[in-house]
């Protein structure tokens, strides 16, 4: 199977690289694309940059030109409940956009015409180890980094339930929900927007002693996949 791997940012995508044997870059459409192999699969890893614009864009352009049996997006998060650790790793069951109004014919983060939630690759989530470090549930993505316990509020009003938040997993879903690819969002909580410290600062911090292990589940994951 070809696996499309999507992260947001240069030092995500550093964190995933070294997973991959055999790994070539190669120019596509303007992106750098790392291919190699983990197990008996095709690993075709991306940086798609910040913002569900840039989600979207990178998305489409991985299932063209690679044609994928499966995306995951993996990268970092902020905490969207109390029970949500910095370091857990957050699967997204389901994702949501909570920055989304289409109207009062529509529901509040659902495109019109388009699902509230997009749901997790079913066979993908069957995989996913329970463990007490492992999360499951909904993500969020809005185009605004969550900084403060109020903007936090402010999305758990909708969505009561969010455990994560992020700026792309929302976008490349719909992406590839429109264009029937399955899809699977795997987030390491970064910093912690519910608590009363200031996360922005946690976040930063993160990055100093970013653990390596805890992007390694999406090792876990592809390894147990089947053609």
């Amino acid at each position: 199977m070809v696996i499309g791997i999507i992260a947001a940012m240069d030092k995500e995508l550093e964190l995933l690289k070294p997973m991959l044997k055999d790994v070539r870059e190669e120019e596509k459409d303007g992106y750098s694309f790392f291919i190699g192999t983990t197990g008996a699969h095709t690993i075709v890893a991306m940086k798609c940059g910040i913002g569900k614009v840039n989600a979207a864009l990178g998305t489409m352009t991985l299932i063209r030109e690679a044609h994928p049996g499966l995306v995951i997006n993996s990268g970092v998060a902020g905490g969207g409940d109390s029970n949500v650790k910095v370091n857990d790793v957050v699967v997204g069951e389901e994702v949501a956009y909570h920055d989304v109004w289409c109207g009062p014919e529509n529901q509040w983060g659902a495109v019109q015409g388009l699902p509230l939630h997009y749901e997790g690759a079913y066979d993908v989530l069957q995989l996913i180890p329970e463990r007490d470090d492992i999360k499951r549930g909904l993500i969020c993505t809005g185009d605004q980094f969550i900084g403060s316990r109020e903007q936090l509020e402010d999305v758990k009003r909708r969505f009561p339930t969010v455990l994560a938040v992020d700026m792309e997993s929302a976008a490349i879903a719909q992406v590839c929900y429109l264009r029937g690819v399955p899809m699977v969002s795997l987030r390491v909580i970064s910093d912690s927007p519910w608590s009363e410290k200031d996360n922005t600062e946690e976040y930063i911090d993160f990055w100093q002693s970013a653990p390596k292990h805890t992007f390694g589940i999406v090792k876990e994951i592809i390894t147990g996949l089947r053609d």
